[in-house]
């Protein structure tokens, strides 16, 4: 299954520069990576990146992230993924710019359908 997660350029160069990374301050902060399934990621974007520009959208295979990925209730009691380790460049299957138009970030069709 695919997942996804965001990032804003500079977390994703700073992904891409080192291999590895803790992910975003909020992912610092929580103490895990925070991924969204392709139903959930629109909605993620609109929460919690209204109106940032510069964002990347990456996608993950979840079956290969082994036990370090845990499904977790939040919001509105749906399970996100959670992924208890640094994400690893390796574990990117795919990344695509996640451009702001009129207010609303566009999601590439092949995220949201694989």
């Amino acid at each position: 299954m695919l997942i996804l997660k965001i990032l804003r350029a500079p977390e994703w160069d700073a992904l891409r520069a080192s291999g590895e990374s803790q992910g975003a301050p909020i992912d610092i902060a929580d103490g895990y990576v925070h991924f969204s399934t392709p139903e959930q990621a629109q909605e993620t974007a609109a929460k919690h990146f209204a109106g940032v520009q510069g964002l990347v959208l990456l996608a993950v295979e979840a079956d290969t992230l082994g036990d370090a990925l845990k499904w977790e209730v939040s919001r509105g009691g749906a399970l996100f993924p959670h992924l208890y380790r640094n994400i690893k460049l390796s574990d990117v299957t795919a990344s695509w710019p996640l451009p702001l138009v009129d207010g609303v970030h566009i999601f590439p069709d092949e995220a949201l359908t694989k």
